[in-house]
């Protein structure tokens, strides 16, 4: 449910998932909301046309736990509960095989991905994985900061590697 912030009042009730939310992140622009699911769909919709759906990116074999539009709101970057590193063109929304390369000069308006080639350096060997539980870019780029199970922040250079 969306609540008007300054009255509280019921806006809009978005009822797509059929699980829980993870995630969600409205795009660098405003117009559009990512919904990252435990269904292991991310909903996209349409802020000016009340909240519709415009569609769903499917790939994922688990369930979203993060994602990341690109300055231009013409991708759309996600991690599951799989490890998998997926892209999206938000043109037609679909699932772009060769987002890994086609991206490499695309600016991203967050960085929260925390499986992608610049944030290899944060988790330690020997490690899985799963102990890094959140990561966050800083906005100018620079730097990567990632939350752990042992209650530790660690920053880093942007890339991390």
């Amino acid at each position: 449910m969306i609540k008007d912030r300054n009255t509280g009042a019921e806006k809009h009730l978005l009822q797509d998932s059929a699980e829980w939310i993870e995630v969600m992140h409205y795009s660098p622009d405003g117009k559009k909301l990512a919904v990252g699911s435990h269904d292991n769909l991310i909903y996209i919709y349409d802020v000016e046309g009340g909240y519709s759906l415009l569609g769903k990116l499917r790939g994922h074999t688990s369930y979203i736990t993060n994602l990341d539009w690109a300055a231009d709101g013409s991708y759309i970057r996600s991690n599951c509960g799989a490890y998998e590193l997926l892209f999206f063109k938000m043109d037609d929304m679909s699932q772009d095989p060769s987002g890994r390369s086609n991206t490499t000069g695309v600016t991203w308006a967050t960085e929260t991905a925390k499986f992608s080639w610049n944030v290899e350096g944060i988790f330690p060997s020997g490690t899985d994985g799963t102990h890094i539980n959140g990561v966050s870019g800083s906005k100018d780029g620079m730097l990567i900061a990632a939350g752990d199970d042992f209650g530790l922040v660690q920053v880093f250079r942007n890339p991390a590697r």
